[in-house]
């Protein structure tokens, strides 16, 4: 039938080649008339079909009887070929909702002997000649419509699989669908000239393939059909594209497949290639976000929070600032950005940025009663010792403002609220107002366990002001609670237990716990535990094992600064982080103690070269002068100690303790440097001790006694470092 009807139109298309224009008109009238008419007869089928289907429901199915006597009819009266006929009479079935009935009919199309039909007049290039030419289009509109037909009526069959829970049988179907199309339009669908009907059923059949993959569980196959529906040239228009891209980016995302780079024949020399989901996911959302930009898709937030999560994965949230900065006015409210952006820049470590943006955001004319931004506000303050006291107002404030029956935000309300009246405490002009800041921030936090008793970071906070108070009792339970709560998979929480055992001076204990947290941690976080089991070795005595320590701890640095570099990413953890400069510091302050100056000075020069105006270093060198009893030079590195670092206490107190020594006349100014160091850190034993000196010196024995009294109670609780380092 299909050899019959090629003949017919191979007659019925032969041209005198001698005509005139007019004859040569009349000529291509006479041919397109057959073909215009079949295409219109062909839209009145489809029309008279929609129509049958919306009002006779309850119509029996078609047997297979039935279906012959049909398509011999249709082939008849309108010179369908078989594969047409087939295709409306299956639609005619499937618009009634007879899957099954028109999954039969569909089943007798032979799509590879309609392909072969359509490829040569939908491929080749129209000739030059006017008359060869409108013959050509009018074969062309009614070859595309043939071929818009069958195509459609191979999509239905997809979906009827579909429906019928054949998801692999669907996927092949829809698959064929697009080979066909490939196949015909070798060189991919041309920008117009294409009937929209044959474009609504390819564009239909991309976007349904990766789905049809997914729902059969075939998800490298559905990972192969969103590159060839994007890479391909399949004349889709942005709102399709632009689906596709966002399903593609969600399944990257979160389908919990990893998907291999895209092939070498679909990459563009020089063109950036994802390595990975995330990095493709990303560039997919992108995309979208550019398209929105340039006023070629509709706003879609969820594109955003989507965008918003791939870029927080990987810690790239300043990028994501700038796409939020960017996102037009109108969006989002100025508020909500605002908060956005403050929590972007909190994440990348601007601090500072953050704050300016959430004091913008509780600006009294803004929205002062934000609970989110005030603990926001108020835990980026908590890290501060200036800002302490804004810290506390805005704690205050989310305190009053929290809902009584949220328990879980009053609770992080208060615990901030306590951490900022410790901090504040530290600062903090007289004794008097210390015990009241520290009491205080004390019943904060305990108020707040009450409320979300397994908190740990709350514990852990609870612990560290206890110990700061030198309760060590209450310090070493919530040490315990928290490596319990967290199953010792944290290292601060070892950290914690083995200070709080060496300032009880049990110090063998100390290295058992440091030693137990060396097996529980990654190679990378065991910075600061080496460092601590250096310092226990050197408080029992034992220099040799602590420069060891000090060895493997400077391994561990150079490695890390080799495979990281010597630029930090602003988002790593800092806790987990030892510089080289520490590790130098260390080892020559160790050596300096053992009178092997000429190791200590290799040290120190080591320590200067990584950073060369550093307080801890100027300290470390007054030292070395001192203990040789060169007390200018000594005197003059603390002095420069001091002056690059104004508040450096081990500087003021060592100050202090050489004026003391210098006869009566220094007396009141060696006090003034060691009071202004207890004012920094009320707990340094050395200064309570030179400044009991000061005072017998000075004939002040009362003030002497109690001074050497308070010395001698924080020698027994004084760790081999300082709490503050966690």
């Amino acid at each position: 039938m299909a050899a019959a009807m090629a003949e017919s139109d191979n007659n019925g298309s032969e041209v005198s080649p001698g005509g005139g224009g007019r004859d040569s008109a009349s000529a291509a009238a006479a041919v397109a008339s057959p073909v215009k008419a079949k295409a219109r007869a062909l839209l009145e089928l489809e029309t008279a079909s929609a129509a049958a289907a919306a009002s006779e429901s309850s119509e029996a199915r078609v047997d297979d009887g039935n279906i012959q006597e049909a398509e011999s009819s249709l082939r008849e009266g309108l010179s369908l070929n078989y594969e047409e006929a087939r295709a409306l009479l299956g639609r005619l079935e499937y618009q009634r909702g007879n899957v099954e009935a028109a999954l039969r009919v569909f089943d007798g199309i032979d799509l590879q002997a309609a392909i072969q039909r359509f490829q040569p007049s939908l491929s080749e290039k129209p000739p030059s000649k006017r008359s060869n030419k409108l013959r050509s289009d009018s074969s062309n509109s009614g070859s595309q419509h043939a071929a818009s037909l069958v195509l459609e009526a191979i999509y239905l069959k997809s979906m009827s699989l579909q429906k019928l829970g054949k998801a692999v049988e669907a996927a092949q179907q829809c698959r064929s669908v697009l080979d066909a199309v490939e196949s015909i339009f070798q060189r991919g669908i041309p920008d117009v000239m294409v009937e929209q009907k044959l474009q609504e059923t390819v564009s239909k059949s991309v976007e349904l393939l990766p789905e049809l993959w997914k729902q059969a569980g075939a998800y490298q196959e559905a990972l192969a059909s969103y590159r060839r529906a994007l890479l391909s040239q399949w004349n889709l228009d942005d709102d399709c594209c632009t689906r596709i891209q966002k399903r593609f980016a969600v399944f990257l995302l979160y389908g919990g497949v990893e998907a291999s780079p895209p092939s070498l024949a679909s990459q563009t020399e020089g063109s950036y290639v994802p390595k990975n989901n995330l990095e493709e996911a990303i560039l997919l959302l992108m995309i979208i976000l550019k398209k929105w930009y340039l006023g070629k898709t509709h706003w879609d937030p969820s594109v955003m929070e989507h965008l918003t999560f791939a870029l927080s994965l990987c810690g790239q949230t300043s990028v994501l600032a700038k796409h939020l900065e960017e996102v037009l006015p109108g969006i989002y409210p100025r508020t909500g950005r605002w908060y956005s952006l403050a929590l972007c820049n909190y994440a990348a470590s601007h601090n500072e940025a953050a704050l300016n943006l959430l004091r913008k955001l509780l600006n009294k004319n803004e929205s002062p009663g934000d609970i989110m931004a005030l603990l926001l506000a108020a835990k980026l303050c908590s890290s501060d010792y200036s800002l302490a006291s804004e810290g506390v107002e805005y704690a205050r404030r989310a305190v009053t403002n929290v809902d009584s029956s949220d328990g879980h935000l009053k609770s992080a309300a208060l615990h901030f609220l306590g951490s900022c009246l410790a901090k504040k405490s530290r600062i903090a002009t007289s004794d008097h107002q210390r015990s009241l800041l520290q009491t205080e921030s004390l019943k904060s936090l305990s108020e707040a366990i009450s409320l979300d008793r397994h908190n740990p970071d709350l514990i852990y906070d609870m612990g560290i002001e206890y110990a700061e108070q030198r309760n060590m009792q209450a310090a070493l339970k919530c040490a315990k609670e928290f490596i319990d709560a967290t199953g010792g998979s944290i290292s601060k929480g070892w950290r914690l237990l083995s200070l709080v055992l060496s300032a009880q001076q049990r110090y063998s204990e100390a290295e058992v716990v440091t030693d137990a947290a060396l097996d529980e941690t990654t190679k990378w976080e065991q910075g600061p535990l080496l460092r601590i089991k250096a310092k226990l070795k050197v408080a029992q005595s034992l220099p040799m094992e602590a420069v060891e320590a000090y060895r493997a701890l400077l391994a561990l640095v150079q490695a890390q600064r080799k495979a990281y570099g010597t630029v930090k990413n602003g988002t790593e953890e800092v806790d987990n982080k030892v510089s080289e400069f520490e590790v130098w510091q260390g080892l020559a302050n160790l050596y300096a103690s053992l009178s092997y100056w000429r190791d200590a000075e290799i040290c120190l020069q080591k320590a200067k070269a990584l950073k060369s105006f550093s307080a801890i270093t100027l300290h470390a060198e007054g030292y070395t002068r001192e203990v040789r009893e060169q007390t200018q030079d000594a005197l003059a590195a603390y002095f420069n100690a001091v002056s690059t670092e104004v508040e450096h206490v081990p500087s003021k107190v060592s100050i202090g303790a050489l004026l003391s020594k210098q006869g009566p006349k220094y007396l009141p100014v060696a006090r003034s440097f060691l009071s202004d160091a207890l004012r920094h850190e009320p707990t340094n034993r050395m200064a309570w001790f030179y400044l009991g000196k000061v005072h017998k010196h000075d004939g002040r024995l009362a003030d002497a006694a109690d001074c050497f009294q308070a010395a001698s109670m924080l020698e027994e609780s004084d760790p081999i470092e300082s709490f503050r380092s966690l």
